[in-house]
């Protein structure tokens, strides 16, 4: 899908007509399923996949995971954290009215619960999560499919910075053109039958082209906050969370040295993260980073900044958009969402496993986190960061 002409008229860019996989015009309207969470990029996305002459359909998923109660006084900032509120889903609906396309409200309490209880399980094994992958691979991009085929959508969108495109006999996945949106890091999980069906109209567009389309448009959400943080915690404090899900696995533990000298105490190890320094709770003098943390022995060893660097990790579950390559390769490698890549060698040991090592040790390589893979603006794969 492309998105580079611009109208002479409004100066937005357009998309071009819908296209068959190998680029030819399609015959008629080509219907395409569109998650919308009642944000401006998802919205923006109705309005360009329509002017582009797609059939459009808007589905709202529910997740149906309440908060707790949140006073008058931070409902404002309550909304600004998370998606998926019934307020998003009433702003979702209005946009579709507002542009005529049909609009659906799905609930998907029970697998949205499994993306809970992966959170949970993850701080409880002295890992770091990240939610929004997997919510992206299991629900934006798994259960949507099945939506999709049940209506006809050949396609399914969402609002997400990134673009994909086919190259050498494959589907790639590209960062948005945006590098302060760009969402690719998110999106590694994606596998080549899926990447051939996905349309992101926005990935081509910065920022404040989106909200200036928005205006255009007359959508009323076009000066809406951005969504933030995670949707299950629209409070922002997951220890609650996790005192709540966990009982009484969460317990007073060691704050210990990496040579084990005891040097305080810490409420319970799931409430902490590598690369940590503000909430510790524990004096020592000097600035104090997490560096480690055993849940076994329900400790969180404690040291100085320079501890956390190191170059060498594990990755499994890749998954390798580019083909698994033949033998180790250079690429740029991010380890966290809003981290930049750094320059490594990435060596396959397995289909589904590599090895990284960086060219410069980089500070806080996190288990749990996704390390994913670049060259270029090119995803060449990802995986989850298993240890160091």
């Amino acid at each position: 899908m492309s998105a580079a002409p611009r109208s002479p008229e409004s100066g937005s860019p357009r998309l071009l007509p819908p296209e068959t996989r190998d680029g030819r015009a399609a015959a008629g309207k080509e219907r395409v399923l569109l998650a919308m969470s009642g944000g401006i990029d998802s919205s923006v996305s109705a309005v360009l996949l329509k002017e582009a002459g797609y059939d459009v359909a808007g589905v709202f998923m529910r997740h149906g995971v309440a908060g707790p109660p949140v006073s008058d006084r931070d409902r404002g900032a309550a909304r600004k954290q998370g998606c998926c509120s019934l307020q998003d889903a009433y702003d979702a609906r209005r946009v579709a009215d507002h542009l005529g396309i049909p609009f659906y409200v799905m609930n998907f309490e029970r697998e949205f619960g499994g993306i809970v209880d992966y959170f949970v399980r993850e701080y409880d094994r002295g890992a770091t999560p990240n939610p929004c992958i997997r919510c992206n691979r299991d629900l934006k991009f798994g259960k949507l499919f099945e939506i999709a085929d049940s209506l006809g959508a050949s396609k399914v969108a969402t609002g997400h910075y990134a673009r994909v495109d086919f190259r050498d006999g494959r589907w790639t996945l590209r960062r948005g053109v945006d590098a302060r949106k760009d969402q690719s890091y998110v999106l590694f999980p994606l596998k080549q039958e899926r990447l051939s069906r996905c349309l992101w109209p926005v990935g081509a567009l910065e920022k404040p082209a989106v909200r200036e389309i928005a205006r255009r448009a007359e959508l009323r959400i076009a000066e809406k906050p951005e969504s933030q943080e995670i949707c299950f915690v629209p409070d922002r404090d997951h220890r609650r969370l996790l005192r709540e899900r966990l009982g009484e696995r969460v317990s007073e533990g060691e704050f210990v040295t990496a040579a084990g000298a005891v040097v305080g105490r810490h409420p319970g190890y799931q409430f902490f993260t590598i690369g940590q320094r503000r909430g510790l709770g524990v004096a020592l003098g000097r600035p104090a980073y997490v560096v480690d943390i055993d849940a076994e022995r329900n400790r969180v060893v404690l040291g100085e900044e320079e501890e956390l660097r190191s170059s060498a990790f594990e990755v499994e579950e890749v998954n390798w958009i580019a083909g698994v390559p033949a033998c180790a390769a250079r690429a740029d490698v991010k380890i966290r969402y809003n981290g930049a890549p750094a320059a490594a060698v990435v060596a396959p040991v397995a289909e589904d496993r590599a090895r990284v090592k960086f060219v410069e040790p980089q500070r806080a390589i996190t288990p749990g986190q996704a390390a994913v893979f670049y060259r270029g603006d090119e995803v060449l794969g990802g995986g989850w960061i298993s240890r160091r």
